[in-house]
C-alpha cells in the first residue's frame, strides 16, 4: 500500500483532465517519496489570462484549458510548497509512472526534452535546459510543477 493518496481537492482538480494524464498522476502518487497535491487541472481562458498577466504563465494556448496538463505541487506539513528539491522528487515519480504506463509526458522543468524517455536527473535536465536557452540568447521559463501530454500525440 502506498504512503500517499490523492485527497478530495486533488481528485476534484482532475475532473475533466485527459484519462491518460489522470492515470499517470494516480500512479505517481503511489510511487512518490514526496506527497503532492494537484494544484491545477482544468483552467478557464479567463483564469489563464490572469496567469499570463501576472507572469505565472507564458501562453494563452495552455494545455490546462484542454485538459491536457496538471500542476503537481509538493504538500509539506499541511501546506503547498513551491520548493525545488521536493519538486524534483515528484518529477521522478511522474516519469516512473509515465514509463510504466507508456504515456509520454512533457515537463515544465525542461520543456524541450522528451522527459519520459530521458535518463538524466530532473536537476540536470533543468540545468541543461537553462544552459541551452541561455546559449540561444533566450530566457528560460521553468515551471517545475507542470506536467502535460504532448500535442504531437494528444492534439
Amino acid at each position: 500500500m502506498s504512503k500517499y493518496k490523492l485527497g478530495p481537492a486533488s481528485k476534484k482538480e482532475l475532473q475533466g483532465v485527459h484519462p491518460d494524464l489522470v492515470a499517470v498522476v494516480q500512479r505517481a502518487i503511489e510511487l512518490t517519496v514526496q506527497d503532492f497535491s494537484v494544484h491545477d487541472g482544468i483552467r478557464t481562458l479567463a483564469e489563464q489570462k490572469k496567469l499570463v498577466a501576472s507572469g505565472a504563465s507564458q501562453t494563452l494556448d495552455s494545455r490546462h484549458i484542454t485538459g491536457h496538463a496538471v500542476d503537481l505541487v509538493p504538500y509539506i506539513n499541511g501546506k503547498l510548497r513551491w520548493e525545488w528539491d521536493p519538486i524534483y522528487m515528484i518529477a521522478d515519480a511522474v516519469r516512473m509512472a509515465a514509463q510504466e504506463l507508456g504515456t509520454p509526458i512533457r515537463w515544465g522543468g525542461a520543456w524541450d526534452v522528451d522527459f519520459t524517455t530521458s535518463s538524466e536527473s530532473p536537476e540536470d535536465l533543468v540545468a541543461q535546459y537553462v544552459a541551452r536557452r541561455k546559449a540561444a540568447g533566450l530566457r528560460a521559463f521553468i515551471d517545475g510543477p507542470h506536467f502535460e501530454l504532448p500535442k504531437a500525440r494528444y492534439p
